[in-house]
């Protein structure tokens, strides 16, 4: 349960860094509701994560999910160029994510 508790948290994560782009710099009200409260809740579950998963393995998990989920997006929502090297980029982190899991047991 933690390890699904941890990748809810990077959900969120995604939701708020994606929320920051839609929140202009915090000048629009409800983009900008809606990216606090995704980082109150995502920052919650982490926090409850922590409490049987190592600090590090944890916190760089929350990191990855949040970072490959707001580089999807950002392809998806905003246009982003996709070329080789990044997408090479992205799958050394879902490995180096899955490392983890797997090292942590």
């Amino acid at each position: 349960m933690p390890w699904f508790i941890l990748f809810l948290a990077g959900v969120f994560e995604i939701g708020w860094a994606i929320g920051l782009k839609y929140s202009e710099g915090f000048t629009r009200l409800w983009p900008s509701v809606g990216t606090l409260a995704a980082m109150a809740v995502s920052l919650g579950l982490l926090a409850v994560a922590m409490r049987s998963l190592p600090l590090g393995t944890a916190y760089a998990v929350w990191v990855g999910v949040g970072a490959v989920g707001t580089v999807i997006l950002g392809v998806v929502l905003f246009d982003e160029p996709v070329n080789a090297l990044r997408a090479v980029s992205v799958c050394l982190i879902v490995m180096g994510l899955a490392g983890l899991k797997v090292a942590a047991g």
